[in-house]
């Protein structure tokens, strides 16, 4: 079912019921699960919301138990601390009664300071690269059917891989070096509100990430055979952006191990400018038989 950026700003107008209390929903379009990316964005809004005067630098996650997408989530907020230059938040989304999610948060009043980033990578701009239409015209044999099913899904993330064949699984080849790198925007522009443009890099910071601890083993997470799940989540604001224009999303994975994967991601405007960095650990079970 279609799901748009529309639908998303939407979900991410939370529902204020108390001082602190905010409620979320999730879009009816059949998942499973609440997507990870959608709690992290929601618990970052309902933080925001109680902090009016500076926007949000870091924020650190963890998903306790999978969310349910037919039921509202809560969102409870401690202030824990109001200072000069800093305030810090601590964010619990519940359903059922149980927490879902953990989220701190801390925000700063901006203010100048040193400047230095790591250079982006040197990869193909998105024109150059297959859009999902061209994607779903592809052949079979070029692409497996599960993943163009993928990419023909109406999103409010337009996706565009800079080596579609990351996703073809090779047996007996080399491994490959964990990494990959993939442009992605608002499928529609956005309001200018920065403070919508860091919710929307919020949700699609969980995009794509941990698949990329997979592409060492020639696997992906459309893979069968493996259950993967997110565990934790780290998102650092550097710089403004607009996540309604191209963004590159440069990923490694530095291990894996204990059915774990580590993985981490630069965020880059196509200029070259780094405004954000993320973190993430996920679960990666190899299911008997796989």
């Amino acid at each position: 079912m279609a799901f748009s950026v529309t639908d998303l700003l939407a979900i991410l107008e939370l529902e204020q019921i108390e001082e602190n209390i905010f409620r979320g929903r999730s879009p009816q379009i059949g998942w499973q699960r609440i997507f990870g990316g959608l709690v992290i964005a929601q618990a970052m809004v309902a933080a925001a919301r109680t902090v009016p005067d500076r926007p949000p630098h870091s924020l650190h996650g963890y998903f306790i138990l999978p969310g349910d997408p037919a039921a509202p989530i809560i969102f409870e907020v401690d202030r824990l601390r109001d200072g000069k230059s800093f305030s810090t938040r601590q964010c619990v989304a519940i359903q059922h009664g149980r927490p879902i999610f953990s989220l701190s948060a801390s925000f700063q009043v901006e203010e100048p300071g040193l400047d230095h980033q790591i250079e982006m990578p040197d990869v193909p701009p998105p024109e150059s690269l297959p859009s999902e239409a061209d994607i779903m015209a592809l052949n079979p044999s070029t692409l497996p059917e599960g993943i163009k099913r993928y990419f023909d899904r109406e999103r409010p993330v337009e996706l565009r891989p800079v080596d579609l064949s990351r996703y073809l699984p090779v047996a007996g080849a080399e491994p490959r070096s964990p990494k990959q790198h993939i442009w992605m925007r608002a499928s529609h522009p956005l309001p200018d509100d920065p403070s919508i443009h860091r919710a929307f890099l919020a949700y699609l910071s969980d995009m794509t990430l941990l698949d990329t601890s997979l592409v060492v083993h020639n696997r992906s997470l459309f893979d069968g055979g493996l259950q993967v799940a997110s565990l934790d989540h780290s998102l650092w604001f550097h710089r403004p952006f607009r996540a309604d224009q191209w963004l590159l999303y440069a990923q490694d994975s530095p291990s894996s191990s204990g059915a774990r994967g580590l993985t981490r991601g630069l965020i880059y405007t196509r200029e070259g400018t780094l405004v954000a960095s993320v973190a993430q650990e996920g679960l990666i079970r190899v299911r008997p038989g796989n």
